[in-house]
Parts: C-alpha cells; sequence; structure tokens
C-alpha cells in the first residue's frame, strides 16, 4: 500500500473514531481526542468537560472504553488519559454539541442559536460566529449567519485565535448543519497593552472560571441536564422576531 493510501486510511479511521467517542462518551462532554503512538502502544488524550463520567466508578469506564478501542480500531494497547477542560463555553466542539442537542430537543433554532451566542460571549470570548444550514423552515434549503464580537476572518490572527468546529444534526425533513467559531482573548496577542493591565484582565478571568466552574458542577452533573437547563433558560429570551414585534 503506498504512502497517499496508508495518509488516507489513518485519517478515516481517526474519523470514524471521533464519530464512535462523540456518542459513547457524550454525557461527558466530549470535545476531541489526540492520538499518539509511544514504544509501549497508543497513549490517547480524551479532552471533556466532566472526566468523572469516562473514567467511571472505580475505573470501570475507562477499562470498557480501552478493551473497546483495541479491539474495534485495532489501536495496540491503548493507554486513556483524561483532560479536563476548564472552559467548555470556549471550545468549539463542545458548544456544537450543545446547539445540536438544544435543535434536537425541541427548541427553535434561532432561539438555541441567540443562548449559545450568548453563552458563548458571557464566558469572555472576544468573538463568536454561529452558521446553521438546511431546510430550516421549509422545503427549501437555506443557511442563517449569526456573528457578535470580533471574529478575524483571515491571515495568520485568524489561524492562531479562532476555534472552529462543525456538527450535523438530524431531524425529519433532513440534516442540519452546524458551524461555530470562537475567536479567544487569551490568543490574541496586541501590538500595544497598558502596563499592569494584562495581569487584572488575567485574574479576572481566573475568579470567573472559578465561579463558572463551581456553579456549573453544583447544578449539572451530566451534558444532558446541562441541556435541559439550557432549554429551560433558552425560552426565556427574546428572539429578533420577538425583539421587532415589541417595537411595532
Amino acid at each position: 500500500m503506498s504512502a497517499v493510501k496508508n495518509v488516507i486510511k489513518d485519517n478515516y479511521n481517526m474519523m470514524l473514531l471521533r464519530d464512535f467517542l462523540r456518542v459513547a462518551i457524550k454525557e461527558s462532554g466530549f470535545s476531541h481526542a489526540e492520538i499518539s503512538k509511544t514504544p509501549t502502544g497508543t497513549r490517547v488524550v480524551l479532552h471533556v468537560t466532566r472526566p468523572g463520567i469516562v473514567i467511571g466508578r472505580k475505573g470501570a469506564g475507562i477499562r470498557e472504553l480501552t478493551e473497546k478501542l483495541e479491539k474495534d480500531f485495532g489501536l495496540k494497547s491503548p493507554q486513556i488519559a483524561v483532560n479536563e477542560i476548564s472552559q467548555p463555553e470556549l471550545t468549539s466542539s463542545v458548544m456544537c454539541n450543545r446547539l445540536a442537542s438544544l435543535i434536537e430537543r425541541g427548541t427553535a433554532f434561532r432561539r438555541a442559536t441567540m443562548w449559545t451566542m450568548q453563552q458563548i460571549m458571557n464566558a469572555g470570548a472576544m468573538g463568536v460566529q454561529i452558521t446553521i444550514s438546511g431546510k430550516l423552515r421549509g422545503d427549501r434549503s437555506s443557511f442563517e449567519k449569526h456573528s457578535q464580537g470580533i471574529l478575524p476572518r483571515a491571515g495568520h490572527h485568524a489561524r492562531m485565535v479562532v476555534d472552529e468546529d462543525i456538527a450535523h444534526i438530524p431531524t425529519a425533513m433532513g440534516y442540519i448543519g452546524v458551524r461555530i467559531r470562537i475567536a479567544r482573548k487569551e490568543r490574541f496577542v496586541p501590538e500595544f497593552e497598558i502596563r499592569g493591565a494584562k495581569e487584572e484582565k488575567e485574574q479576572r478571568r481566573l475568579e470567573k472560571e472559578a465561579a463558572d466552574k463551581e456553579e456549573a458542577e453544583r447544578i449539572a452533573r451530566t451534558e444532558s441536564e446541562q441541556i435541559r437547563l439550557d432549554a429551560e433558560k433558552a425560552e426565556k429570551i427574546d428572539t429578533m422576531e420577538e425583539v421587532e414585534e415589541k417595537l411595532k
């Protein structure tokens, strides 16, 4: 087999593995996996929002997942490590999954989109863009793009600052595609910065992260509980159509 075919096969297997992990450990808030070969086997690092769900009681979840990866995906002696995501609202893959789950639960797509944008910006993002496409309201396919804040579109800053991911939502009318692009402030290096402002912003960010993490752990234990709470809160916000109707 040629080198090109090996690369294509490896990429295809990684795509299948990612799709499997998205479903298998969905409740843990799966973001992405890093896979690397070591002299003793294959190292797999899972980035999730709730590591305890992946590990399971006395490590039962890790053992079951290890056997699955070795048997079904051919990974040699997989060694799984779990890494907790400190800010899930600033991770595009996590927010794509949450937005997809909201729409699957029956939340109107615009209301779900506005709620997701609000969550991302409140977490301290520099900017966000959400694109949703498919048969949104009728038989004809269409797309809507919603943006807020500052989002670099091209160049070095776009490659370094913007985190992007895509999710597909099965509906009765067909699949709906969702793409979320998040610009993170901590990755942006400005030309000039006021002395002392950087330390002050970092302290505020750490305090907000600690408060948000404490509240999330106190309220939602799984991603399903988080989605249920988000759906309830999303129903309370006003969409653009409702705002326009009030202004008439």
